[in-house]
């Protein structure tokens, strides 16, 4: 539970939870539309929700998923999971049935809970026609694991279960019964398990404890200085640790109130920010940049707003000077992690000058060293780039059930070789030049081309293919796709774009297309795509 120095002593979700409930209990949790809650009303939903969990034979360990945008089902469907004893798996809501039906085979989840209709798209009918063949006994027998799907809506397809009937089916659990569901969980338990794509195409989850949740966004809220009564506007998706973890964990650790926004668009952030008088805005900075150059900004009132931190890209100066001066922005902070070190390894501190925030990630957050080294393993001294390593409370366990790749990413002596590099300062801010692993950042999303080559080379016209990031104003990256056809195949770039559209999640697309003879390759068969950059 917390101590002197905050949640970094321990405890569980559950617990924190429980604590956020009785501490700050008339005050305002989540505001969705016309729906305000308490933190007291909180506490209450999230234990229905654990007791339907219990009831329909979740057990502790089980890995529960949620494939759904942010709104405040999702919030008490994954805490209900988590009070209940399980391991969270947040879905991609930007990914597509194949992809999600993946990470939920590997992770072997046994309950779904996933939205109805969001953005025009049916999660269900695309998740079912993934998932076609198979003998499993459940509503998907292609994921024979996965004994129900509870869709977070007033209906559901046969073999499905609406929330309603769900939470109902928790009349039965007696309030003790889910406080010791709760209790049993331990700190060092499994909390989550983020699926994050790697060099081998293929997602690869990283196991992060209760106790690495606390500390590491207890330190979080404590170095972005988010304090009671703040009101958050969460536009981060809750399947990425920026928005579950930097987002509703933090919130309860300090009495924030959650605005939990489904999809980014600048109308609606303007909106919200007024009418809800947000304080706090976390996000990339194409969020930031987006709110800065809407013609209408200054019609609505952004008086209220006072921290800002963003990160996953190159933040500009002028974006850090322009939110100080044109917004009054009090506290404007960057950051660096990823989901293998619990989400988060540097951090600027408040009172860095506009040029350490805009042109570094800041430094080590407490009880965690951050090294640079070269490609020999030897540490590098100030101003030399290499890969980034890191070692702390906030590195993961390892990846879920594959002990091959956790030994290739954590040394013996405990430090996680991140794929990055980067430069140190002399006061130990790091700046993030270069990606080991080939990584290109889409408006804030990671995406991985080797996973969409694999994607890309189930089109039958597609023989070769090799994807790059290349530059682009407004999302900072994107894919651009050079592919050898099969001879006599026909498929145009707009014919790849489209079908790349109905095969992967957006931010995966290659947004450019270019046909060439024959990849560049090095004498071992590897693509140089270095030459690519050149071009």
């Amino acid at each position: 539970m917390r101590g002197d120095d905050g949640w970094s002593t321990g405890g569980t979700v559950p617990e924190l939870v429980r604590a956020a409930a009785r501490r700050y209990a008339d005050r305002e949790a989540v505001v969705e539309g016309r729906t305000r809650i308490t933190y007291a009303e909180l506490g209450a939903r999230v234990e229905h929700a654990a007791a339907a969990c219990v009831a329909n034979g979740v057990e502790p360990g089980d890995r529960v998923a949620v494939w759904a945008p942010n709104t405040l089902d999702w919030i008490v469907s994954a805490l209900g999971a988590v009070t209940a004893g399980a391991v969270l798996v947040p879905l991609n809501t930007r990914f597509k049935g194949t992809e999600a039906a993946y990470v939920l085979e590997r992770s072997r989840a046994k309950l779904l809970f996933i939205t109805g209709t969001f953005l025009g798209t049916s999660y269900v009918a695309s998740l079912r026609r993934a998932t076609t063949e198979g003998t499993g006994p459940g509503p998907l027998p292609a994921l024979p694991h996965l004994e129900q799907v509870v869709v977070l809506a007033d209906d559901a397809p046969e073999n499905f279960r609406t929330w309603k009937d769900f939470l109902a089916s928790g009349a039965e659990v007696s309030a003790d019964e889910v406080a010791e569901r709760a209790r049993a969980v331990q700190p060092s338990s499994p909390s989550d398990i983020i699926f994050t794509s790697g060099t081998t195409g293929r997602p690869k989850g990283a196991v992060i404890t209760h106790a690495q949740t606390l500390r590491c966004y207890d330190i979080w809220s404590e170095l972005a200085g988010l304090r009671e009564g703040d009101r958050y506007l969460i536009v981060n998706p809750f399947f990425h640790t920026f928005g579950y973890k930097a987002g509703i964990i933090a919130c309860l650790m300090r009495g924030a109130t959650m605005v939990p926004q489904p999809v980014f668009n600048v109308d609606t952030v303007l909106a919200n920010i007024a009418a809800e008088r947000i304080s706090v805005l976390p996000g990339p900075p194409t969020l930031h940049q987006s709110l800065l150059d809407h013609p209408a900004r200054d019609a609505h009132d952004l008086s209220a707003l006072r921290l800002v931190v963003t990160g996953a890209a190159v933040v500009p100066l002028q974006l850090v000077e322009r939110l100080r001066a044109e917004l009054h922005i009090g506290t404007v902070l960057t950051a660096y992690g990823l989901s293998e070190a619990g989400g988060i390894v540097t951090m600027c501190r408040r009172g860095d000058p506009a040029e350490v925030i805009a042109q570094t990630s800041g430094r080590a957050i407490p009880d965690t060293e951050v090294r640079v080294v070269s490609p020999a393993g030897d540490p590098l001294p100030p101003g030399r780039p290499g890969e980034i390593l890191v070692r702390g409370h906030n590195v993961m366990s390892g990846y879920f059930e594959d002990p091959q790749e956790t030994k290739k990413s954590i040394t013996p002596d405990g430090w996680l070789h991140t794929g990055d590099v980067g430069v140190l300062d002399e006061a130990g801010n790091l700046r993030i030049t270069d990606r080991i692993k080939d990584m290109f950042i889409v408006g804030g999303f990671n995406a991985y081309p080797a996973e969409i080559e694999q994607l890309l080379g189930l089109h039958p016209d597609v023989a070769d293919v090799a994807v790059i990031g290349v530059p682009d104003a407004r999302l900072g990256e994107v894919g651009k796709a050079y592919v050898v056809r099969h001879p006599g195949a026909l498929a145009t770039a707009d014919d790849l774009i489209a079908w790349s559209r109905r095969e992967m999640a957006n931010y995966k697309v290659p947004r450019a297309v270019e046909f060439v003879g024959a990849l560049p390759r090095n004498a071992s068969g590897k693509v140089v795509k270095g030459e690519l950059r050149g071009r």
